[in-house]
Parts: C-alpha cells; structure tokens; sequence
C-alpha cells in the first residue's frame, strides 16, 4: 500500500473532521460540551483510523481499521442526525444525511 496520505478516502476523512472542529466550535455546539468532544472524537476517529490501518503493513489489518473508520463514520452520522433534531444544525439538502449546517 502507499502511504496514507495518498489515499482519497484519508484526504476527505480529514476534511471532514476539520469542518465538524470547525462547526462545532460555534452556536448551540459551543456551549455543549459533552456532545461537542464526542462528536469531534468521532470525527477525528475517521482518518485516524483509516492511517493507522494503512501503516500496518498487512491487508488484514489494514481492512479490520477500515472497518472501525466505518463503524466511526456511522457514529458521527448518527451524532449529526441528533444535532438536527435538536436544532443544532439545519438540513442543507435531502440528498446527504451529512449535508448540515449551522
């Protein structure tokens, strides 16, 4: 495998985790903060996860922490879900259940 730093699903991984530091650092996250460290714990889970698994230097492991990088992302999706429904975060759009904004 190349380096993890060459992966695409990394690259967006972190992105992603940058914006959910970014969002949750304003409005109704900022002064929550139980849900705002879970949720940022979740998030920064994704690429961590999806490095270390690459950096194994096996397919086996690098599939076993692909799959907690997963496990993280549903996690981070549900958390996101709970934001909108308690009017944290507003829908942008139907077409993601990761499309939110403040």
């Amino acid at each position: 495998m190349s380096g993890f730093r060459d992966l695409n699903v990394w690259k967006k991984g972190k992105e992603l985790a940058v914006e959910i530091y970014k969002m949750t650092a304003e409005g109704e996250f900022k002064k929550d903060f139980g849900f705002k460290d879970q949720i940022r714990r979740a998030a920064v889970s994704i690429p961590c996860n999806i490095a270390e698994g690459d950096e194994r230097g096996t397919n086996k492991e690098a599939v076993r922490f692909f799959y907690i990088s997963k496990g993280s992302l549903a996690e981070l999706e549900t958390q996101l879900e709970i934001a909108y429904e308690i009017e944290y975060l507003k829908k942008i759009n139907d077409l993601s259940p990761i499309t939110y904004n403040l």
